[in-house]
């Protein structure tokens, strides 16, 4: 046998070694990484709004007559609030299925429980914040004023408010395991960073904590979901940056 023949067979019977440059797979889990990596900044850009600036700008805890006329004052910005809320809703959508992409190879079972999670919390918090987006209306609307007095329309309309923060609260336990879950897919993913990782275990801890707590107290206790958030955060701004390096198959630094 010649030399030249001796290594075609050897070719044919070589073990199949990894490629060098990442598979096809691994281009759709980039890709969504990057898709994630952006439903993650955007949202935190809407929820911060539609949060911080609208329903804690706008609602004062206790008082309906101040509520309703800061609503009422500021009708277009409290809607377009409630409106990109509803935004927030459609990427949660988006982010699951791109957070089950980017962590399928780490574990197919537990990212698909993981983006269950998230679908679940986000059908929690669009039910609270269909309470919000029916306020204005109550305030304004001809055909209410006839049938109740404007102590009751603003009574109506904080208790909606209040419903809103019950409804969210419940859901943000679900939203709290899911993200605890993250927090163990991006642990055993070797590509992206643990310390993410321990800060989405942290998160998840945080969220639960606080639903539970404001079950046993009363007025609006103490959040501390409200320093225990920089997880995700991170987890975001590192797919967006990062998101186009991710192989599958080797750690990066």
């Amino acid at each position: 046998m010649t030399n030249r023949t001796r290594e075609r067979s050897l070719d044919n019977h070589a073990p199949d070694l990894p490629p060098r440059f990442p598979v096809p797979a691994d281009r759709s889990i980039q890709n969504a990484g990057l898709i994630a990596g952006a439903s993650l900044m955007l949202m935190a850009a809407l929820a911060g709004f539609g949060n911080f600036v609208v329903i804690e700008g706008l609602v004062t805890p206790g008082d309906a007559a101040q509520t309703a006329r800061d609503v009422v004052d500021s009708d277009g910005l409290f809607r377009l609030g409630v409106a990109m809320m509803y935004l927030v809703i459609v990427l949660d959508v988006v982010l699951a299925w791109a957070l089950l992409m980017v962590f399928s190879p780490v574990s197919r079972d537990l990212s698909r429980l993981t983006a269950w999670f998230r679908l679940a919390y986000a059908g929690v918090f669009m039910v609270a914040l269909g309470h919000l987006a029916g306020i204005p209306d109550l305030l304004t609307s001809q055909g209410y004023s006839t049938a109740f007095t404007p102590e009751q329309l603003q009574a109506q309309a904080l208790l909606k408010t209040d419903s809103f923060n019950d409804i969210w609260m419940a859901g943000l336990l679900l939203f709290g395991v899911h993200l605890f879950l993250l927090g163990v897919l991006v642990i055993r993913s070797g590509y992206v960073p643990k310390v993410i990782g321990a800060l989405l275990l942290v998160a998840g801890v945080g969220y639960p904590f606080d639903t539970f707590v404001s079950v046993f107290s009363e007025g609006s206790p103490f959040a501390i979901s409200t320093f225990t958030f920089l997880g995700e955060f991170l987890l975001g701004l590192w797919l967006l940056v990062r998101g186009r390096r991710i192989h599958s198959g080797s750690e990066l630094s």
